[in-house]
């Protein structure tokens, strides 16, 4: 894999140096390098240090420019204001730094992994066991799904895991429900047809429900099943196994329709830790972390109050020997931490449950689960809204379920590519395709171009525009560059770095070279949005680009067209990479 070092970098090193060389005095300084209007970048670190030395701003930074190695990277450097040092750069050294990420036959467009690389077990997209999936399972798996695509990407060892609700008390209903009513789980449709599956779970939900609210001895018999079962009685083991084997052909056929990749293997639910829970409270207990109030093993914490000033517990098992979400998630962190050896544990949980995660996480730092070489961080996300602002419900007032939303969403793209399609000359199995990857493309752009933790309104109308800040404006721009390169007929992309950049040129030239900086500060900090905003701004240049530098014109000399047809093949691989890391596909048509 051939690493580039991008233009940012070479400067901010080229810009150290001089002012190591001119200012021997200030030791290792920072020419805080960033991107400018004025000129392609602007040095501000000169103004700290002549107040450090206290010396003239102005003269520092003619001093610093004259220690700078002439010609090659830098083509212009002027002194402007009170010692700002506005820099151009050659347009030689932007082309063939550009050649140099297009000859990366690794797919990775020079981009380097990182040094420190480490291993993330990251918990997100967790549905529940015999319910349906709605729209508020939809952020933790389309944010959880571009984190990890990103993290692999930057090299980082990466483990799934999907913590799913496959345990608890209501399965005494569920299992004792079907011990009564034997034939209750099948159904006509086939053994891989989701909405069958889940339409058969849902019946069975109810059904067992109206009969334990209705019916005391059946719900005494519930209560012994779940006794049952949690001792492992092997009848009622199988019978559960069979509610989540039914809930998994559920959630795969929920996750195809998202173009998710969901493996079993990964899926590790609340009773995969069953076997650690007593482990877990009885180090908690004998270490001090956790104490007994009023029956119940509680760890209680100083900032933690209730309305009534008193504290508030984490409850790690209940005064009847249950145990409560906390012995489990607990565990989970013991079994990631010294079984799986994770660096980082990663939560795509909602913000809502904040409170929980910090009280768990400061919890097993007392224990000595996580310490200063491993870190817990919650990806807390906001809540999808309504166009009115307000939790998303169906006008019934209930929850919205994710599949007829994704389903409606592919309706609504379809629609958009069958009105260009005759232009484009595309079939009716092409315009199908397409439609499914412009409607999930669209519902996963809207959630991964917003903050994770803010709110956002889900409208669909405007997710479908081509115009605006949307994955189908980024995918036209895609499906331009290849009907483009399609069209050059004899004329091949090729790097020409003897070439003048117009203004147009130079501005995606430099974007370009940004892919890499953007994806280290995505992957540090675990923000999609901002590899979203980096996507829309190298399409918004590509716009203004075809709008002021025609790439095929007869007009243009031959180095002009096959640098031009250079420029905007490159900017098709970066916008293909950068929304596959998305989970996003890009059609080679629209």
């Amino acid at each position: 894999m051939a690493s580039v070092p991008s233009l940012a970098s070479t400067l901010q090193q080229q810009l150290a140096d001089a002012l190591t060389a001119a200012l021997p005095d200030a030791g290792a300084a920072d020419p805080l390098l960033r991107r400018s209007d004025r000129a392609d970048f602007q040095a501000n670190g000169i103004l700290a240090l002549a107040k450090k030395l206290k010396g003239n701003p102005r003269e520092l930074a003619a001093q610093v420019t004259a220690a700078l190695p002439a010609g090659g990277l830098i083509k212009d450097i002027e002194v402007s204001g009170p010692g700002f040092l506005n820099v151009t750069l050659t347009g030689r050294a932007i082309v063939e730094t550009l050649a140099a990420r297009a000859a990366d036959g690794e797919g990775r467009l020079g981009v380097p992994l990182k040094d420190d690389a480490g291993t993330t077990v990251i918990d997100y997209a967790q549905p529940n066991v015999a319910k349906e999936m709605h729209v508020g399972h939809l952020r933790s798996a389309v944010i959880g799904d571009a984190v990890v695509r990103i993290l692999e990407f930057t090299g980082e060892n990466v483990v799934r895991r999907h913590h799913i609700g496959d345990w608890g008390t209501q399965f005494g209903m569920l299992i004792q429900y079907l011990i009564e009513h034997p034939g209750a789980l099948q159904h006509e449709g086939g053994p891989g047809d989701g909405e069958a599956a889940m339409s058969t779970l849902n019946r069975v939900y109810k059904e067992s429900r109206a009969l334990f609210d209705s019916d005391e001895e059946f719900k005494a018999r519930s209560r012994d099943r779940v006794v049952a079962l949690q001792a492992g009685d092997p009848g009622t083991l199988e019978l559960w196994h069979r509610f989540v084997d039914e809930s998994k052909i559920y959630f795969h056929s929920v996750f195809d329709k998202l173009d998710m990749e969901i493996r079993d293997p990964d899926i590790v639910g609340e009773s995969g830790y069953n076997d650690m829970l007593e482990e877990t409270c009885r180090i908690l207990e004998e270490t001090g972390v956790a104490v007994r109030s009023e029956g119940a093993l509680c760890v209680f914490f100083d900032d933690v109050k209730g309305p009534d000033g008193n504290r508030v517990p984490l409850i790690v098992k209940k005064t009847n020997g249950g145990y409560g979400y906390a012995a489990t998630d607990l565990s989970a962190v013991r079994n990631r931490v010294q079984d799986l050896k994770a660096d980082t544990l990663l939560y795509v949980v909602d913000a809502r449950q904040s409170l929980h995660f910090r009280m768990v996480f400061e919890t097993a730092r007392r224990a000595g689960w996580l310490g200063d070489d491993v870190k817990a961080v919650q990806l807390a996300f906001g809540t999808v809204l309504g166009k009115d602002g307000k939790p998303f419900k169906t006008r019934e007032g209930e929850t919205v379920r994710l599949e007829d939303l994704l389903d409606e969403a592919v309706q609504r793209a379809t629609a958009v590519v069958r009105d260009k399609a005759e232009k484009v000359g595309l079939s009716e199995e092409e315009i199908v395709e397409n439609g499914r990857y412009v409607g999930i493309g669209a519902v996963k752009y809207a959630d991964l171009s917003t903050s994770a933790v803010r709110d956002y309104k889900f409208d669909l109308d405007q997710m479908v525009a081509l115009h605006g800040d949307t994955s189908v404006y980024l995918q036209y721009a895609y499906a331009r560059i290849r009907s483009i390169l399609r069209k050059a007929g004899d004329a091949v992309p090729a790097a020409h770095p003897e070439l003048e950049l117009a203004p147009a040129e130079r501005a995606l030239g430099l974007h370009l070279d940004q892919f890499g900086e953007v994806l280290a500060e995505v992957g540090e900090g675990y923000e999609p949005h901002k590899l979203a905003a980096y996507l829309y701004q190298l399409a918004s240049h590509l716009t203004t680009f075809y709008d002021q530098c025609q790439v095929l014109s007869p007009d243009n000399a031959p180095e002009v067209v096959e640098n031009r047809l250079f420029l905007v093949e490159l900017t098709a691989r970066t916008l293909h990479r950068g929304m596959a890391l998305l989970g996003i596909r890009t059609p080679e048509r629209l």
